[in-house]
C-alpha cells in the first residue's frame, strides 16, 4: 500500500468517524449543563477528529539538506 492510499484511507476513516460522531449528537438528548459525561466525551471526541483532519489538510515542511555529497547523502559541515 503506498503512502498516498494510507493518506486517503486515513482522511477517510476520519471523515467517517467525523459523520457518525455528528449524527450520534445530533440525536443525543438535551444534556444538562456540566452533568453529561457522555454527552461531553462525545463532544470531546469529534473536537479531536476534526483536529486531526485539519492536520492531514495541512501542508507538511520537510526539510532537506542544503548541498548532497557525492554519495548521495547529506554533507557534514
Amino acid at each position: 500500500m503506498s503512502a498516498q492510499s494510507k493518506f486517503d484511507a486515513a482522511t477517510e476513516a476520519l471523515i467517517a468517524a467525523r459523520e457518525a460522531l455528528q449524527r450520534e449528537i445530533a440525536g443525543y438528548p438535551t444534556p444538562v449543563s456540566g452533568c453529561d459525561l457522555q454527552y461531553t466525551h462525545l463532544i470531546g471526541q469529534l473536537s479531536r477528529v476534526r483536529r486531526a483532519i485539519e492536520a492531514l489538510d495541512r501542508e507538511v515542511f520537510v526539510a532537506t539538506p542544503r548541498q548532497l555529497a557525492p554519495e548521495g547523502r547529506a554533507a557534514r559541515r
